[in-house]
This record gives structure tokens, sequence and C-alpha cells, in this order.
């Protein structure tokens, strides 16, 4: 079996248990709330721990000791994937739905430039490639906004999403915050096709962004969408083992 066939079986057990209500929904919901925040912010040097993130994102209370910064970035990321979640009925990702995510992340950080193209070259750490230039944004969004449309249904949903991300983070059209962006994106369109949200383990932050260089410096896509469908599969295990759902 391929590992779409795999992920398909899977989501055709959790679908049988489906729709979830009650406690189960809300605890399922705040589960992946928590995991997809943290690892998140996590991949991005945000030092706050899962259960720090837990405290801060269903209790409100500060974490002392850490930036205020990461404060900022675990409540806006909470934000934003609750804003992910009331578009999981849509049939397609807008460029304003872009712009919404990376606005609810990035306001408390910045709100001069959340949900706002940058305005400046920006040069990434570890990779030689060329991002584009502001004046180039506008056309490279349009088009990306416009690939969503017109060839979404020629993919495997897991695939689409990986490639949207590795699309969208190679644009990079935000002074900061396009990797969570990315993340987000790549969630929001795993969702609206009735998979589960991806969760990267910041302990392949390596293999995750090398996998992203290559992809950027010759054009190779597989390594980073086998990645993706791997952690899909490992998602689903986890959901399976929550809802003692047998392999």
């Amino acid at each position: 079996m391929s590992n779409y066939d795999i992920i398909d079986h899977n989501k055709q057990a959790i679908d049988k248990c489906r729709p979830l209500e009650g406690d189960m929904l809300k605890q399922t919901q705040d589960y992946y709330r928590v995991g997809t925040t943290w690892t998140s912010n996590a991949i991005e040097g945000n030092t706050l721990t899962e259960s720090e993130t837990k405290v801060l994102l269903e209790d409100g209370l500060t974490v002392g000791g850490k930036p205020l910064k990461y404060t900022y970035e675990a409540i806006g990321h909470g934000k934003a994937y609750d804003y992910m979640f009331t578009l999981i009925k849509s049939d397609t990702i807008t460029l304003n739905n872009i712009l919404m995510l990376h606005r609810l992340f990035y306001q408390g950080i910045d709100s001069e430039n959340a949900g706002v193209f940058r305005k400046q070259p920006i040069f990434v750490s570890g990779t030689d490639y060329v991002f584009p230039l502001p004046e180039e944004l506008p056309e490279k969004m349009a088009a990306l906004e416009q690939w969503i449309k017109s060839e979404r249904d020629k993919y495997h949903p897991v695939e689409f999403a990986a490639l949207l991300h590795l699309k969208f983070v190679t644009i990079h059209p935000f002074i900061d915050g396009n990797g969570r962006t990315a993340r987000l994106l790549c969630n929001l369109a795993l969702i609206q096709k009735g998979y589960l949200p991806v969760i990267v383990p910041p302990i392949y932050k390596l293999d995750y962004n090398g996998y992203i260089r290559k992809y950027q410096t010759i054009g190779d896509s597989k390594p980073f969408v086998d990645f993706i469908a791997e952690q899909e599969n490992e998602t689903q295990r986890e959901m399976m083992r929550l809802l003692h759902i047998e392999k």
C-alpha cells in the first residue's frame, strides 16, 4: 500500500466515529490547538514548553521568565488556529484567508505588518535561495490563489496541502511568520477535505527545513510531500489510539 492508501484507510476508520460531539469534540480541538501551536512556534525558536503553551491558551496564564514575544506568538497562533476552523466547510482558500491567518497570528507582535506584504527584501539563514522582491509579491500571491482554485482537485489532498505549504513559504510574502502561516495553510487544506491537522515535532526541524530548501534549490518537492504524508499518518495513528480504533 502507498502512503496515500494507508492514510485514506485510516481516514475511513476515523470517519466512522464522526461526527465527534460534546466533550470528545472539545478535547480533540483543544488537543490539536495546543499541539500545533507549541510545535509550530518551537520550530521557529520559541522556547515555551507544551505544558506552558497549554496553560497559556486554555487558562490565560502567562509564563514567567520567558520573552513576552513568545506569549504573543502562542496567543496569536491560537487565534489563527480558531479562524482556520471557521473555514473548514469552505471548498477553497483565498488570498484574504491567507492575509487573515497572518494578521491574527502577528497582530500582537507587530500590528503594522500583520497581514500585510513585506516592504523590503528578505534573506533567510541556511539557504542561498533568492526570495521574490516586494514589488513582485502581489502578482506571486495572486498566482498562488489562482493555482489553489484551478489545480487543487488534481492532487491527493495530502499532496496538495504539502505543495501549498512549499509554494507559499517559497514566496515568503511577510516580514516574519511565514513558516507558521505556511503550516496553518497546510492544515487548513487538510481539514477542509476531512483529514487531520499535521503536527511537525521540533525534533524534525532539520529534516523539515532541509526538504524545503531542496524544493527551493532544485525544485524537488517529493521529499517534503512524503514527509507531510508521514506526519499525517502519525497524527491519524494517535487519533485512532485516542478513539480506541484498532489498526
